[in-house]
């Protein structure tokens, strides 16, 4: 690091320190209004001082310490709020929607989106509903945050099945501000009765806002469409949790891509899974959760299109290696496989290229292969004399770069960066500020743009295993059948 980014670590420290001495004044400042919006600190050039943007980015009066002492459960992050702490009148009210581990956190991962809200919003908070079928999921869940500091935004909780109960029972004045939706996306993506969650939800209640996690939908990528189309015409507030986006060392890549008029030449995409923990059945089925590129690797294929633009998905291909080939084995599965049906089960690993609209190449390697807990993942950018190599975003992520004018290699990194609290800082701002100062990096139909590209890259693998199984029965190309028989005519022909 240079000393002039050892200098501003330093600064944004001792400033960050300074805050955390003083949690309840910030808590009870009259004023709630943000001194920041979220993306002031993510159009720079390049050359800013990034640790004076991380305190300008968190200098409103809902800042609480980038590192707040919370588990990965996530219960009793508001530190300073008390039974004693005044509040203010104007509440901000949020329906949730799911119940599980993305909203209320795990063991197994970072995500807590309850966390984040917590966080962001502060005092004002109030959680009006929380919308489940599982009825004894949701008490559990609502007990833990009674036990905590963060009672008050759980206490007048109401607990719904599904949106209609819900809708039926809000009346307009005790409408939320906005959703958090982290149900599964089979329940929702969609234009059909069922699984049009998000629809009935806007057309109930009009200019509800609304923050969806990925992917978008299970459904036909042409259902998904109509949702965003629905969205936009109606000019919703809707955003879409592709967390990635928000790194700092993401951010870090494009303000040096801008400022230095780069073109984007070739991206390479690498994730690979630690299967041997991913024990929820559903992800081992592609009838059910479409498979690891749309479910996982959507992620990847979302950061490839954030920084090299639009697919031309007519030129996306792609190879699979499936479960019964001999290098598709995998020796600690931690679900039943032979219960599910050879047909739904998923690939092990997915290579796919494919062309960007700029002329630039883009390839994603996705695979479930490795055992233990941790992922092992990297991103790949090259220009005209750059090379950008981003390293582990999900658990220490770094960003490496090499520049025209020398060999050495420069490291940024941000410890303690949370990209699972950008996201909901920007959508929190955007719902402040409204839809014309939009402050998050993914809407809807962006997020549905991801999507067509990981069933592109999914269909044109089962495609690539389709033609190469049909040669493997006849022991020649799919196809060849007709070729032979042409030629056995010209043969008898050319000798008659």
């Amino acid at each position: 690091m240079s000393a002039r980014r050892q200098s501003s670590a330093s600064a944004g420290s001792a400033r960050r320190q300074s805050d955390a001495r003083r949690p309840s004044e910030r808590f009870e400042r009259p004023d709630f209004a943000m001194s920041a919006r979220t993306s002031d600190v993510f159009h720079q050039d390049e050359n800013d001082d990034d640790e004076a943007q991380v305190a300008v980015k968190y200098s409103g009066s809902s800042y609480w310490p980038r590192t707040p002492s919370f588990s990965r459960k996530g219960r009793g992050v508001l530190a300073g709020l008390t039974p004693s702490t005044p509040l203010k009148e104007d509440v901000f009210r949020v329906a949730l929607i799911g119940a599980g581990n993305v909203m209320f956190g795990s063991d197994e991962g970072p995500w807590n989106l309850t966390s984040r809200l917590e966080l962001k919003v502060g005092a004002r908070l109030r959680v009006i509903a929380l919308i489940d079928p599982d009825a004894a999921r949701c008490k559990a869940q609502l007990d833990a945050k009674l036990g905590t500091e963060v009672a008050v935004a759980y206490k007048e909780t109401k607990v719904y099945r599904n949106v209609d109960d819900f809708i039926a029972a809000t009346p307009r004045p005790q409408w939320p501000r906005c959703v958090i939706v982290g149900s599964p996306p089979a329940f929702r993506g969609s234009d059909k009765p069922g699984r049009d969650v998000e629809m009935r939800l806007l057309d109930a209640m009009p200019g509800v806002s609304m923050f969806l996690e990925k992917p978008v939908s299970t459904d036909e990528v042409p259902a998904a469409r109509r949702v965003a189309q629905f969205m936009e015409e109606r000019k919703d507030i809707v955003s879409i949790g592709y967390h990635l986006r928000y790194l700092k060392v993401v951010q870090k890549l494009k303000r040096i891509i801008e400022a230095n008029n780069l073109q984007v030449m070739s991206i390479i995409a690498i994730y690979s899974a630690s299967y041997e923990r991913i024990a929820k059945p559903g992800w081992w089925m592609k009838s059910r959760d479409c498979g690891p590129v749309v479910e996982q690797g959507t992620h990847f294929a979302d950061l490839s299109r954030y920084i090299g633009g639009d697919v031309d998905l007519d030129t996306v291909m792609a190879h699979a290696v499936e479960h019964d080939e001999p290098a598709g084995e995998l020796s600690v599965i931690p679900v039943d496989e032979s219960i599910i049906a050879p047909e739904d089960r998923i690939p092990r690993v997915t290579t796919a290229s494919w062309k960007f609209k700029s002329g630039a190449v883009g390839t994603l390697i996705h695979s479930a292969v490795l055992q233990g807990a941790k992922y092992a993942t990297e991103l790949q950018v090259f220009a005209d004399g750059f090379m950008f190599r981003l390293l582990d975003p999900y658990n220490n992520p770094k960003l490496i770069v090499r520049r025209p004018d020398s060999d050495a290699e420069e490291e940024f990194s941000y410890p303690g960066d949370d990209p699972y609290q950008g996201e909901m800082d920007a959508f929190i701002d955007t719902v402040e500020h409204g839809i014309e100062q939009t402050a998050f990096f993914s809407s809807y139909n962006d997020a549905v743009d991801t999507y067509e590209l990981t069933w592109a890259i999914t269909h044109a693998a089962e495609a690539s295993t389709a033609k190469r199984r049909a040669k493997g029965a006849t022991g020649k190309p799919a196809g060849s059948s007709k070729l032979d028989a042409i030629v056995e005519k010209v043969s008898e022909l050319t000798t008659s």
